[in-house]
């Protein structure tokens, strides 16, 4: 056992209970104020935070509740560990508290809202920095961990850090999963509606879900949710109404036609695209619903890296247009690329191969981690592959096992890079 393991292994009741703190406050976006961007509980994660970073003998720094960091060392940051104590809401389905921390000895479990989106990571990323520097190993490059509070809304945090401080020249989150994903898909969400006076309709409720339900007042129609960056896992309620009532109105006749029911890559409205890097895109009819007289919907699309989030705007919204509807709007971000033969990227599947003992390799995905807009970036953790750790839902959970690994990875990554 490596000596930064032995030092996890006997600091983590510590880790453990500095986890349950950060957990207890629920960093769900509020209300801006002039002094809480994000509203009061994202800024006071990162207070608690900070205050533990500090504790540690780390320089902080608080970018105005937007973003803080912490320095390793005095050395001008090379490496940034990227992570965010904001959380998406609590939902329902939990079978306690969500903000009290359990720990389950039975499956070394610790189950709680942020437990692996992202607290437990930062504070893996935490201990894993204050590991190299208790053990005194030696560095010739600067380290910097920054906590963000706006991941799960927009990640408006990370924009307003940037352009207040520099990032270093590299940068991984532990916001995804292992080993490194370096592509991301590009996104497209548009809005579209227009003037409708036929059956109510009432389908989906977030645009980057696949809806498990779709409604006429008269029947549901059920189908199985999904993320909308795999749809092939789920089944589509509104999609599953289209295909059922036909002729009801030209509008529902059109987006049938757009739509149709099983198809997953936007073939029918003039997409389909894929490459033999980031794969087949996808296209989701993720809203549906009649508002004030309108029928109003929005599509959720995942884009491989060799389009242009303007070509396929153009491709989508005129064919809606086409269709009759106007676009409310249409926003978006390019794919994300790179390079998997760099010397960074090569570091992180070092560390995860000697650490680990399985191989090594790149991913890309169709979803966007923390890291999408920064160049050079990448996702180093924090799921273990073919792990589900029931993230954005109920019973979220991270075991003691993955806490510990994912802070030796982050601290052999530290050393590999940086030592």
């Amino acid at each position: 056992m490596s000596n930064i393991r032995k030092y996890l292994e006997e600091h983590k009741e510590e880790m453990i209970a500095f986890l349950s703190e950060l957990v207890a406050v629920p960093s769900v976006q509020g209300d801006a104020t002039a002094d809480f961007p994000f509203g009061p509980e994202p800024a006071k994660a990162l207070d608690l935070m900070l205050n533990k970073c500090k504790s540690f003998g780390f320089a902080v720094e608080n970018v105005e509740n937007y973003a803080g960091s912490a320095d390793l060392n005095d050395l001008e940051p090379q490496l940034a560990i990227l992570s965010h104590l904001d959380v998406v809401p609590e939902g329902t389905g939990w079978l306690a508290d969500p903000y009290i921390m359990r720990r389950d000895d039975a499956t070394g479990k610790l189950i709680g809202r942020g437990t692996i989106d992202d607290k437990g990571p930062a504070v893996a990323a935490l201990w894993a920095a204050k590991a190299v520097r208790e053990l005194g190993i030696p560095l010739k490059k600067g380290v910097r961990l920054i906590f963000g509070t706006n991941e799960e809304n927009g990640s408006a945090d990370l924009a307003y850090y940037r352009s207040k401080r520099q990032l270093p020249p590299m940068v991984f989150t532990p916001d995804g999963e292992y080993p490194v994903i370096n592509v991301e898909k590009g996104m497209l969400r548009v809005y579209f509606s227009a003037k409708y006076s036929g059956i109510p309709v009432h389908g989906g409720t977030v645009v980057n879900a696949v809806p498990a339900v779709c409604s006429d007042d008269a029947d549901d129609y059920i189908g199985k949710s999904a993320h909308a960056s795999t749809p092939e896992k789920g089944e589509n309620g509104i999609t599953k109404f289209l295909s059922i009532q036909g002729n009801l109105h030209p509008l529902l006749d059109k987006l049938s036609e757009l739509f149709p029911h099983g198809e997953f890559d936007g073939k029918s409205c003039g997409l389909g695209f894929s490459d033999p890097i980031s794969g087949s895109m996808t296209c989701v009819l993720s809203m549906l619903n009649v508002e004030n007289s309108r029928l109003c919907g929005a599509i959720d699309i995942r884009f491989p890296i060799d389009r242009t989030k303007a070509e396929i705007s153009e491709i989508i919204c005129g064919k809606l247009r086409e269709a009759g509807f106007y676009i409310d709007s249409c926003e978006g971000v390019e794919p994300h690329c790179t390079d998997g033969n760099s010397d960074f990227v090569q570091s992180l599947l070092r560390v995860y191969e000697r650490v680990t003992g399985d191989k090594g390799r790149c991913i890309a995905i169709g979803g966007g981690t923390y890291v999408h807009e920064i160049e050079g970036g990448v996702a180093f953790g924090a799921e273990l592959p073919n792990t589900d750790h029931n993230m954005h839902s109920p019973e979220e959970f991270i075991t003691i096992d993955e806490l510990i690994l994912n802070a030796e990875l982050m601290a052999e990554a530290i050393v590999e890079i940086c030592g």
